[in-house]
């Protein structure tokens, strides 16, 4: 849930302090590429289901144990990208989904998912810590029912 409500690479995930995670505005705070600070809001499902993570499955990690990390593994260390890995591929097949799916595709979800919704190119690039706007456009290509959208609003003959 976490990597698609804020398209986060999974190095972001695994890297993410408890401390970053701010239930009250609703936002996560994830460290990128080249150590790129961006802050990204949350859907309440989201929260929802990082709360009850956080009250319930999070001590049992930990059994006692602190931790900095928000995702934790049993030995109570911060969960490491090989390990949200193969968690995703666990829940892919438990879910009867196609397991050629990666975690990164949730982050494309997201992309596409916001475009589709309305959202500006300049907003997803901040969301998705992208240095060049050219690089978040490769989401438009993906989406041929927003592009005819655009279009029909936009155009003089649309």
């Amino acid at each position: 849930e976490f990597l698609y409500a804020c398209g986060a690479r999974v190095s972001e995930a695994s890297g993410l302090l408890a401390a970053n995670v701010d239930f009250g505005s609703g936002q996560v705070k994830v460290f990128g590429k080249g150590s790129k600070e961006r802050i990204i809001p949350l859907h309440d499902l989201a929260l929802s289901s990082m709360r009850t993570y956080l009250l319930l499955g999070r001590p049992k990690m930990l059994k006692g144990r602190e931790s900095e990390f928000f995702f934790v593994s049993t030995r109570g260390n911060g969960m490491t990208t090989d390990a949200i890995r193969k968690m995703f591929k666990d829940a892919l097949r438990q879910a009867g989904l196609d397991e050629s799916l990666s975690p990164h595709d949730m982050r494309h979800t997201f992309a596409t998912d916001l475009l589709d919704g309305g959202a500006d190119l300049r907003s997803v690039q901040e969301m998705l810590g992208h240095a060049s706007l050219s690089t978040t456009q490769i989401y438009t290509h993906l989406s041929p029912g927003r592009l005819k959208q655009v279009h029909a609003r936009t155009h003089p003959r649309g």
